[in-house]
Parts: C-alpha cells; sequence; structure tokens
C-alpha cells in the first residue's frame, strides 16, 4: 500500500489530542468585530474541541496523526 497524504489545510488548522479529541481555533474572530459584543469575544478566545461527527471527519484528512 502506498502511503497516505495528510490533507496540508487539516494539519495547519487542526490539533489532535492524547485522547482522541480535535482541537480547532474559533471562527469568527478575524475581522469585523465591532458588530459582535464582549460576551462573544471573550467566550471564543482560545480554541475548542470538535463534536464527534466533524472530528471523524477531521481524523480521516489526517490518517497518522491518531
Amino acid at each position: 500500500m502506498p502511503k497516505l497524504k495528510t490533507k496540508s489545510g487539516a494539519k495547519k488548522r487542526f490539533k489532535v489530542t492524547a485522547t482522541g479529541k480535535v482541537i480547532a481555533g474559533v471562527a469568527g474572530k478575524r475581522h469585523r468585530l465591532m458588530s459582535h459584543n464582549a460576551k462573544y469575544i471573550r467566550q471564543n478566545r482560545g480554541t475548542s474541541t470538535l463534536c464527534a461527527a466533524d472530528a471523524r471527519t477531521v481524523k480521516s484528512y489526517m490518517p497518522y496523526n491518531r
């Protein structure tokens, strides 16, 4: 079998933890933040874990990061 390629966009944006969960940065924090209130900006700081359905898709993009 040939080696499987990792999607280069996925390896830049996602990280798999030791327990197998997928961590991603929160969307909607780049520009036009004046239209968001302070609570939205504060709660979306840092990273968050993906739900199980999205994590399954991301893990298929990164076959050797499990």
